[in-house]
């Protein structure tokens, strides 16, 4: 498989430590260090999702020069997280050259990580969305018609789908609902047999990931969302960023 991913990346970093007093010079927990994990985050954990559900995938990435850092401070015994700090700026536009556009086309699939950070316009995602074979957009913006309909496949939160509650056509659009499961086209597909919820991080990465390399070798969507649950379910019973 030829992939494209497109999208803002970071580098997720999680300081765990145990946490057993508070500081004497004010109510604020101290946490004494034991352990600095760091990996790919946001459009790069999709590339860590890609390749743990499939080894043969063949990804090119386009995303931001600059780096990001997202560092979050936990507690190691409960995972318990007291602080996440954010070094996510506005970022530079991405510029997509004729030969970048010309490879578009090319790609089995694409899948875009928008999180709305001044990486992609409106214009490019439309763009993007049209020129792909096969295409699915896990977006944070407010979303147009014409973009949710340029796309083979949108994946949103409740959340964010209840911030484009106005959109007329949402026959492409995947639903996650958490620890519920997945809604497409107003019918529930249930997560699988509840596990210990450790930790969502990047668990959206993860659907999405499952989701269409699943699509792509059955064209079933039903399938492929199952699966997608399943996948999910798996990453978030593992502590930080995790990985099927």
């Amino acid at each position: 498989m030829k992939v494209l991913v497109i999208g803002e990346s970071c580098t997720d970093v999680f300081i765990y430590g145990n946490c057993d007093r508070l500081s004497p010079e004010g109510p604020v927990a101290i946490l004494k260090l034991k352990e600095i994990v760091e990996n790919g985050g946001m459009a790069s954990n999709v590339v860590r999702n890609l390749t743990a559900i499939d080894s043969n995938v063949n990804i090119t990435l386009w995303t931001n020069k600059k780096e990001i850092h997202k560092t979050r401070f936990v507690d190691k015994k409960s995972n318990h997280m007291f602080l996440r700090l954010d070094t996510d700026d506005e970022l530079d536009p991405i510029v997509v050259d004729d030969e970048m556009w010309e490879e578009l086309p090319n790609f089995d699939f694409v899948i875009v990580s928008d999180y709305n950070k001044g990486l992609l316009s409106d214009y490019l995602l439309e763009e993007i969305g049209k020129r792909s074979k096969l295409s699915i957009l896990d977006s944070k913006r407010k979303l147009t018609q014409e973009i949710i309909s340029s796309f083979s496949f949108v994946k949103l939160n409740e959340i964010e789908s209840e911030n484009n509650k106005d959109i007329n056509d949402k026959s492409n659009i995947l639903i996650t609902l958490g620890s519920k499961g997945c809604k497409f086209k107003d019918e529930l597909f249930p997560s699988p047999k509840p596990q210990e919820t450790i930790d969502v991080s990047g668990a959206g990465d993860t659907f999405t990931s499952a989701f269409i390399i699943s699509f792509f070798k059955t064209n079933d969507v039903s399938k492929s969302i199952v699966f997608a649950n399943e996948m999910s379910s798996i990453v978030v019973s593992k502590r930080g960023v995790a990985t099927p």
